[in-house]
């Protein structure tokens, strides 16, 4: 089934990778794979087993998170030592997910901008939320309130889970097929609202057409119970101690179970793409043949 979750023995956050082996990464990534290392965990020191606990979490978030360039915590319950020292552990996981790209994926090495690292202790299953936010349901990501205007979503996940239990996902189609599903059912794109919605500081800046058609389609995806229950799909448990990367604005995914996860988000300008054709960007312009940014 495509997209394709192609393995890769890779054991070390700080391994040097062979060129053969970029290029397949490269070529999975780009076409809308996921990136597998089932034997690349992430070693918490014995001060740090402590996190492996829900009740850090402020109940409030999905997540506990460092945000963007402004490495605050938040999402977080408890004292300023205990925030001090599971932002440390963050930090790291994020240092080495970077060194990792960075490896792997040299030709994204110069445009890669980190965003937030996030380290999720609340078991993933059966939380209550409303139909747009149930991580639950098949969806490619998109950002409300931060606009990309075509820039990338990459992610890097390690599940920490001691008890060995895999972060249970599901994985959908080839993205052109979704949007070509769903495309004809979108409202249509208002410049104005755009506007307005930036000047009211609803977002940090003006919604491109891509934006508003991403945003909709991530909508549309999580919204059609039918799609959820029919449409082309696979399970993938990601066990204990195992690492996946993709581009979660391209591959459909749904987060079914687990608990204890770490997460790095980034972004990448398209056109450092090798090619942005493929991106999401490139296949819906193609689609409706324009501009879209």
């Amino acid at each position: 089934m495509h997209p394709p979750i192609v393995e890769f023995p890779v054991s070390s956050w700080l391994a040097s990778v062979e060129a053969a082996l970029r290029e397949q990464a490269l070529e999975t990534i780009e076409s809308g794979g996921v990136l597998y290392f089932p034997r690349l965990g992430f070693e918490l020191r014995e001060e740090e087993l402590r996190f492996l606990a829900p009740t850090w979490s402020d109940g409030k978030s999905k997540n506990i998170y460092l945000r963007g360039k402004e490495r605050n915590l938040r999402g977080f319950a408890g004292s300023e030592d205990d925030a001090l020292a599971l932002a440390a552990l963050i930090e790291r996981y994020a240092a080495e997910a970077r060194h990792l790209l960075n490896e792997l994926l040299p030709a994204y090495k110069a445009s890669l901008e980190s965003s937030n690292t996030s380290f999720r202790p609340v078991e993933a299953a059966g939380r209550a939320q409303s139909w747009r936010h149930d991580d639950s349901r098949l969806h490619t990501d998109a950002f409300p309130s931060k606009p990309t205007h075509g820039r990338r979503i990459l992610r890097v996940f390690c599940n920490l889970n001691p008890e060995g239990r895999p972060r249970q996902w599901r994985v959908g189609e080839p993205f052109p097929d979704m949007a070509r599903r769903f495309l004809p059912r979108l409202p249509r794109y208002r410049p104005w609202l755009a506007t307005a919605m930036h000047k009211l500081g609803i977002t940090k800046r003006r919604r491109s057409e891509y934006d508003h058609i991403m945003l909709h389609l991530h909508d549309a995806q999580k919204a059609d119970a039918d799609y959820q229950k029919n449409a082309p799909q696979m399970a993938m448990p990601f066990p204990a101690g195992s690492t996946w990367i993709c581009f979660s604005d391209q591959v459909l995914h749904a987060a079914m179970g687990g608990q204890y996860l770490l997460e790095q988000t980034l972004l990448l300008p398209v056109a450092a793409l090798r090619d942005p054709g493929r991106s999401p960007l490139g296949v819906l312009e193609k689609m409706l043949g324009r501009a879209l940014v």
